[in-house]
């Protein structure tokens, strides 16, 4: 995949002239967007791009790496604004650990253990935090969730014309009370509960403002329910939804019941939830391993349901050049097809890597877009 070319500020200014800081800009007299012709009838279902999971991660490092050579944690990440501007990422996962005291997550266990110097100030801070593992895989290319969004919010403000962001959110609470040889037992994280969860919604809209998110509120309208909604209208045009974001939540069971709990269909919430059809919620749905499932995805997608999909996993694929995965994943027409290998990681040889077929950076759904569209429809780099 060719890097996408950073956009310059003439050019930017020009853009946002022509189409508009959200795309809903100049009007050419026929009511179309001059930059994106399709805008007013392209939808934010209709279209597929790259996304990385972990999106913050970065493998162990010193002594401890060494120490513990999992494979399952040998990936990084590059910066979040990085991924946007060179990779063609328009997907991002998050993991996010509560820590309203701050500190909780200062001095990490296997770092102390290995001896290895660490020294993060903002993970002192008060606020949510940003990391894999608690005390063994906690490396991190932005260390809070209001650093992680605002870099997003910053890259996003500079490139108004990008199609919505969606950022993945996994909320982490589990105890690891599996003994580990020579260590005391690991950091026990906060539960996420109603508090913790309002705290999510809050620091979200403490960094992006209202305007600038595409909420359950506003795909749902004036239906009874979400799924209502996006199996009838759909979704917000390309038109009323470029330079925004779009939050969901990766969580099922007792964290995703909690913050649908007073909150009917995601009312007055900011995350869309992942829900199978037949919930009053249902809009987005995860189908993480798309092997055997391509035929169900695409169902969801004529439906008119948001999926998300994985192309590898634990470095497996990467490591094997084994491309199965990822040709289901695309082939399957989720909209969000997210990988940990944007590029080839140079240490296992095999050239693995995944790009959206002729996206720049972003194509065409090959289920549901309209008649006649194109790449550059959903996403010119030229522009």
């Amino acid at each position: 995949m060719k890097p996408a070319p950073r956009r310059g500020r003439v050019l930017i200014v020009l853009a946002v002239l022509a189409a508009g800081v959200l795309g809903c800009g100049n009007d050419d007299g026929s009511g179309g967007n001059v930059a994106y012709p399709l805008d007013d009838t392209l939808h934010l279902n209709q279209i597929q791009v790259l996304g990385s999971h972990n999106s913050f991660h970065v493998r162990p490092q010193g002594r401890l790496g060494q120490a513990l050579p999992i494979e399952e944690w040998q990936y990084t990440h590059i910066p979040l604004d990085q991924q946007f501007a060179t990779q063609g990422i328009r997907q991002i996962e998050l993991d996010i650990f509560a820590d309203p005291q701050g500190g909780k997550y200062a001095h990490p266990l296997g770092a102390q253990r290995a001896r290895d110097p660490f020294d993060v100030p903002a993970l002192l801070a008060p606020g949510i935090k940003v990391l894999h593992i608690q005390d063994l895989d906690f490396q991190s290319n932005c260390w809070t969730f209001v650093e992680c969004l605002t870099v997003v919010k910053t890259w996003s403000d500079a490139n108004p014309l990008h199609v919505p962001i969606m950022i993945l959110i996994e909320a982490k609470d589990d105890v690891i009370d599996i003994p580990i040889p020579g260590l005391p037992p690991l950091t026990v994280p906060i539960p996420f509960d109603d508090t913790q969860l309002d705290a999510v919604d809050a620091e979200i809209l403490s960094v992006f403002p209202p305007e600038q998110i595409i909420t359950p509120d506003e795909v749902r309208g004036a239906h009874a329910t979400l799924e209502e909604a996006v199996t009838t209208d759909g979704w917000p045009t390309l038109a009323n939804s470029r330079g925004r974001v779009v939050f969901a939540l990766d969580n099922g069971g007792r964290i995703k019941e909690a913050y649908l709990g007073g909150h009917p269909s995601l009312a007055g919430r900011i995350l869309f939830t992942d829900s199978p059809p037949g919930a009053p919620e249902a809009a987005f749905v995860k189908v993480n391993g798309p092997i055997g499932n391509e035929e169900y995805i695409r169902g969801l997608v004529e439906a008119g349901f948001i999926v998300r999909t994985r192309t590898d996993g634990d470095t497996h694929e990467a490591r094997r050049g084994d491309t199965t995965q990822r040709d289901a994943a695309i082939a399957s027409a989720a909209q969000f097809v997210s990988t940990d290998y944007p590029v080839p990681d140079p240490d296992f040889g095999t050239g693995y890597f995944v790009e959206i077929p002729g996206g720049m950076p972003a194509r065409c759904n090959p289920v549901n877009a309209p008649p006649g569209c194109t790449a550059v429809d959903v996403e010119n780099p030229q522009l």
